[in-house]
């Protein structure tokens, strides 16, 4: 009885220990907020956002890219993108995929980006990349981040 209790505290350890991240510990995640204004009907870019864009872009099946989610206010008038990548890099990957995929301008048609925040520290490429776009930058700080997972 005494070996299943350790077996079990153990494995519950194991998990609480992968969940509880470390105070002011530098992370090399990036954070993506794209605020929108949503041009197309509401319903229809609901539809969209989940059958269309969500998918292609899960199905891309990008190592580096966390997620990928949609958000929309009350009225529906306006949607927010939040994409989180372990790096840079990933960041990068998922700017070049968009790029050249065939709903980059499936997105302008659908809505009007507002604002474009780059959270986590950016490596000069993506910094390049992105400030035509009017993104705007901010530096990781210090924090703690539980993973969910």
């Amino acid at each position: 009885m005494l070996y299943i209790y350790y077996v079990f505290y153990y494995q519950f350890k194991l998990k609480e220990d992968k969940m509880m991240g470390e105070l002011n510990i530098k992370s090399q995640k990036i954070i993506f907020t794209i605020q929108c204004s949503i041009k197309s009907d509401a319903n229809e870019f609901r539809k969209w956002t989940k059958d269309r864009a969500a998918k292609y872009v899960f199905n891309l099946k990008e190592e580096k890219t966390i997620s990928y989610e949609w958000y929309l206010s009350d009225d529906n008038s306006e949607a927010t993108l939040v994409e989180s990548f372990i790096d840079s890099d990933g960041a990068m990957q998922r700017l070049n995929n968009h790029i050249s995929s065939p709903i980059a301008e499936e997105v302008m048609q659908h809505v009007d980006i507002k604002e474009w925040l780059v959270f986590g520290n950016s490596k000069q490429d993506l910094i390049d990349a992105l400030t035509p776009f009017g993104a705007k930058f901010k530096k990781y700080n210090s924090g703690f981040n539980h993973s969910s997972e």
